[in-house]
């Protein structure tokens, strides 16, 4: 059995599916939206429990890039699957979707039946403004283990100029830059 193949069986043992669950359900209480749960989704995993590393989670990250659906489910499905295999995967994903489901459609009722107070705009105002500031420094701190790398932070300022100045769509981005990155990886691993 190779070193990897031992250190991942040890791993498998060693993070309960309970911890798996709740992590996300963390993930999914404290994000409010889909920014917030990838910052927390970093703090969880990386951070605090050390289940992987930065570059891992960077990795991840990128890859849900091209699935479908929300980005931070891809992400409980990689860190599920990664740590516990499919029932890990399984595991991360209830504890993300059962509660914040519920509370999420409780709370889209209720918005339906009261979304002209001007109260409650100012509350989503700010709740915006605070996901918007936790989105960027996420954004920031992922790129910071590629800092050594001029060819990742080019890709990445690319990617943000054409979205944010370009008004390009996510996908089309990915389809353009991706063969692009991919290419230039290719020839720097080449040398």
């Amino acid at each position: 059995m190779t070193t990897q193949a031992a250190q991942a069986r040890n791993l498998e043992h060693s993070v309960p599916l309970a911890a798996l669950a709740i992590a996300f359900l963390k993930v999914a209480l404290y994000g409010i939206g889909g920014g917030g749960g990838l910052v927390w989704a970093r703090r969880i995993a990386v951070d605090q429990r050390r289940w992987i590393s930065e570059q891992d989670f960077a990795d991840i990250v990128s890859l849900c890039q091209f699935m479908p659906g929300p980005n931070i489910v891809g992400i409980a499905v990689c860190v599920g699957t990664k740590l516990r295999g499919s029932i890990g995967a399984i595991a991360a994903v209830a504890g993300f979707l059962l509660i914040p489901w519920t509370i999420g459609f409780t709370l889209g009722v209720l918005y339906l039946q009261h979304a002209h107070h001007p109260a409650l705009q100012n509350i989503l105002g700010g709740v915006s403004a605070a996901a918007a500031g936790l989105l960027i420094a996420t954004g920031i701190r992922m790129l910071l283990p590629h800092r050594g790398r001029p060819a990742a932070v080019l890709f990445a300022a690319l990617a943000f100029g054409l979205m944010a100045f370009g008004k390009l769509p996510l996908l089309f981005v990915l389809l353009g830059l991706a063969p692009l990155s991919i290419a230039v990886a290719g020839i720097a691993r080449a040398r």
